[in-house]
């Protein structure tokens, strides 16, 4: 059965609530490397896991994560030297499967300089539930159809993160070094 073909894809603009929907196959790089994030954060009381915002070097923005396992793949994307660019949230992917509608929002679509890739953050001991693994092996068969990667990320090594984590505080876009240039310039006239 070929999956990709019966897969289809929600893609939020920038400029507007509506969502757009296209057939996977058919729906570009660049629409969805250009797609607003298509869940909105929210910090109500009592919530369970940890979101905000994180100044991507790489983006020369804001981009959002929903946990600190998700932030640490943040970091790490933005690391990346072959990734030019990091999308939150994407896209909503949707097909029928077993007779259900089966929906799933990918965390990031990576634009890298081979191809882009599609990446779910899961806790290693959530990864292996059956319907977190049914979700991602047909998430994983339309990625793959299309001649992406497709990537599952569960906890890194501590001491990488940590190392990461720490590093990631003296990175900085040109905008940003820019903007810091001018602030301490005009503290000085002041």
């Amino acid at each position: 059965m070929d999956i990709a073909a019966e897969v289809v894809v929600r893609v939020r603009r920038h400029d507007g609530d509506e969502a757009e929907e296209y057939a996977w196959q058919a729906a570009s790089k660049d629409l969805l490397a250009s797609a607003a994030p298509w869940r909105v954060l929210r910090w109500p009381r009592g919530q369970k896991h940890y979101s905000g915002t994180y100044w991507s070097a790489t983006m020369r923005d804001h981009v959002i994560y929903e946990s600190r396992l998700e932030l640490a793949r943040l970091l790490f994307a933005d690391f990346d030297r072959s990734v030019h660019g990091i999308v939150a949230q994407p896209f909503l992917l949707q097909t029928v499967l077993e007779g259900k509608i089966r929906k799933h929002i990918p965390d990031y679509l990576l634009l890298t300089d081979q191809v882009p890739v599609i990446v779910d953050v899961k806790p290693l001991h959530r990864v292996s539930k059956p319907e977190v693994a049914f979700t991602f092996e047909w998430t994983r068969q339309a990625v793959e159809a299309r001649g992406w990667k497709y990537e599952v990320w569960s906890e890194p090594p501590t001491v990488e993160l940590e190392n990461v984590r720490f590093l990631a505080g003296y990175r900085r876009g040109a905008g940003r070094e820019r903007s810091a240039c001018i602030a301490s310039s005009r503290t000085r006239l002041v």
